[in-house]
């Protein structure tokens, strides 16, 4: 009986209640529906493609520089990667050469050229962890380190600017030569007349990067750099004595990570380490 009671009162209490909210005219807010999304349709964005490099020719001929310098890059198959020569000719008669050592100071090729203003620099012969060159170097006519033997050769300069690339049992140094700038590394890639120097067991046939001062049948220098490290020493002197490049004398200059060749309006390759001695190339 008294759970029945309840039960009405709480009946009757519930029909007030909504009796009142009725007759004030409310009713609990309802949710706001949210808006129905606009359907557009808009075309996917377009992406523009990055622009394909041309592939760089095999071989692309003589570029002329300025006068009396010209360059060219050439690929060689040096295996199954194949190697990229960067070559720069020199007419002796329209540029000067300067062989730039500072004992104990070595720098990046590049900054040797920017330092030196050059048209076109490269690294010398060998040296120690000290900076110090081991072979016979001469700068503005001091001379530095020691004359290697018959097998090596000699990159040389005049006081009147007459530039050889000489095999030393062929054509030895003199001392009263009175030479300006001359630098001694080994070995002879290509002996006088186009023979190939270097012999096939001449080393183990290890590649790494390579730089090269030779001298063609019509007295112009050439300077070489194969900066990928894909030729042996032999490969190397193959090429170039089959090569078009007319070569009488190749010789080898420091490679590996001392290699470099930067050129103010061509190639730039930087060498890995600081050089202290280098070829530099200006205009007369």
């Amino acid at each position: 009986m008294k759970a029945y009671r309840k039960q009405a009162c709480r009946a009757i209490v519930c029909g007030l209640l909504l009796a009142v909210t009725l007759a004030c005219g409310t009713l609990p807010p309802l949710a706001t529906p949210l808006p129905r999304p606009t359907s557009t349709w808009s075309a996917p964005p377009t992406f523009t493609p990055a622009p394909t490099r041309t592939p760089l020719p095999p071989d692309t001929g003589w570029r002329p520089v300025q006068p009396g310098v010209e360059v060219r890059s050439i690929d060689i198959a040096g295996g199954p990667p194949t190697e990229r020569v960067t070559v720069a000719r020199l007419d002796p008669n329209q540029v000067m050469f300067r062989v730039i050592y500072r004992p104990g100071i070595g720098y990046p090729i590049s900054a040797w050229a920017q330092q030196q203003g050059a048209l076109l620099v490269v690294n010398g012969g060998y040296f120690t962890s000290e900076e110090v060159v081991t072979g016979l170097t001469i700068s503005d006519g001091e001379s530095y380190g020691v004359g290697y033997g018959d097998y090596a050769g000699m990159f040389a300069v005049t006081s009147a600017d007459v530039v050889s690339v000489r095999w030393l049992r062929a054509w030895p140094y003199d001392p009263a030569e009175g030479l300006r700038d001359a630098i001694q590394s080994f070995p002879v890639l290509v002996r006088p007349g186009g023979e190939v120097g270097f012999p096939a067991d001449g080393d183990d046939g290890t590649p790494s990067r390579r730089t090269v001062v030779a001298q063609d049948r019509s007295g112009r220098i050439l300077l070489l750099i194969a900066p990928r490290g894909y030729l042996s020493l032999r490969q190397m002197a193959v090429w170039l004595a089959d090569s078009d490049l007319d070569v009488d004398t190749a010789l080898n200059l420091d490679g590996g990570t001392s290699s470099g060749f930067w050129m103010v309006d061509g190639a730039q390759i930087d060498s890995m380490v600081s050089v202290p001695v280098v070829i530099g190339v200006f205009a007369k």
